[in-house]
């Protein structure tokens, strides 16, 4: 993808080949700012703190992460800190521990002496992989946007409704959800995108609009309340989101706020799709409500907002009452019944554990 007309991607290795480098996203869309990554300590800084944030990324930088890591010490007790370290920053995005479990296969059998070449070499794998994945995703993605303008008598404009950031700047490059929306683009479909704001942190608002904006898609930023009104008054065509973890039944963990959105698009009709790279499915969990993990945030992301002043400059208030608690649930459950399709790197399934095996047969047998 491209920021001021230059190709790039969310994580890259820095040019002396000593450090990683990535976007603060924190930071957008007031400012553009990427930051080097140096040591263990600082990739896990940038995933916990979200300068770096969604499932696929997250799992990009945390392998960078080892490879850090290894370049210092690459003993058996380092490689071990690592994997736990990186393990703790995040709970509900299963790609990082996919990422990380996948790093410690390739490195424990190693020499020490080797692991900081393999460790890099396994992280950059990683990232082309990610990109592969998603541009496949987009690519069976592009079909439904086809079929839904095609019913639309390709008159108009496709309103696509989507929530949080699942695009490029949540994966290393393309995206998950927004994959198809770029090539739909770019196929001439004439796409437009509700983008909610989702709060608390505001990544609709702030990244995917930024993103959809540096690519020229049409968009417009709605309260995260307006989706089922514009639902109910035919202003929606099709929904589609990313997931962090998805169960081999088919329910899929987002940000908060999307379960509404499913349940607004089944009572209206409307095709509520999920994008999803294969590592973000976690084959032993088979009730997502109940077996997921929900990371819970501080509570100042809730109570406290972050943005440009009149002046130019950018601060952040309180909208709370001071004394006044705040929960900060930063994912919700979509069971598999309210998802009309996964939209998958393979192609497209029901969101059912026939469906994914039908994609990825060789999980059969091997899955709750």
């Amino acid at each position: 993808m491209k920021v001021h007309g230059q190709p790039m991607r969310s994580i890259w290795l820095e040019p002396d080949g000593q450090a990683a480098g990535v976007i603060d996203q924190t930071r957008l869309p007031h400012a553009f700012v990427t930051v080097r990554l140096s040591t263990l300590d600082e990739a896990a800084h940038a995933i916990r703190a979200m300068l770096v944030r969604g499932a696929p990324l997250i799992g990009a930088t945390a392998a960078y992460g080892v490879w850090l890591a290894m370049r210092a010490d690459a003993s058996d007790a380092a490689l071990e800190k690592a994997l736990t370290v990186l393990r703790g920053t995040r709970p509900t995005a299963v790609n990082l521990h996919w990422a990380l479990d996948e790093m410690g296969r390739v490195l424990a059998p190693l020499p020490p002496s080797e692991r900081g070449a393999a460790a890099l070499r396994r992280a950059q794998e990683l990232s082309d992989e990610d990109v592969d994945i998603n541009r496949a995703i987009g690519g069976h993605g592009l079909k439904l946007f086809q079929a839904a303008w095609e019913k639309k008598g390709r008159q108009g404009r496709l309103n696509v409704l989507t929530h949080c950031n699942a695009g490029w700047l949540a994966t290393v490059d393309w995206g998950t959800a927004l994959s198809p929306v770029y090539l739909a683009h770019d196929a001439g479909i004439p796409v437009h995108v509700w983008v909610d704001e989702t709060r608390p942190r505001n990544q609709g608002a702030l990244l995917t609009a930024w993103e959809l904006g540096q690519h020229g898609v049409p968009h417009t930023v709605i309260a995260d309340n307006v989706g089922g009104h514009l639902m109910q008054h035919g202003e929606v065509d099709l929904c589609i989101t990313g997931t962090d973890r998805t169960t081999a039944h088919g329910d899929v963990a987002n940000k908060i706020g999307t379960y509404l959105k499913a349940l607004a698009a089944k009572d209206n009709g409307v095709p509520f799709y999920v994008a999803l790279p294969s590592p973000t499915i976690d084959w032993t969990l088979k009730d997502g409500v109940r077996d997921i993990p929900i990371e819970q945030r501080d509570g100042a992301e809730l109570s406290d907002v972050t943005g440009r002043l009149r002046s130019g400059e950018v601060a952040t208030v309180r909208i709370t009452p001071e004394g006044s608690p705040a929960a900060n649930y930063a994912f919700d459950v979509t069971p598999a019944r309210l998802v009309t399709a996964l939209v998958t790197e393979r192609g497209v399934c029901p969101a059912s554990q026939e469906g994914l095996l039908s994609l990825f047969p060789e999980r059969r047998g091997r899955t709750a």
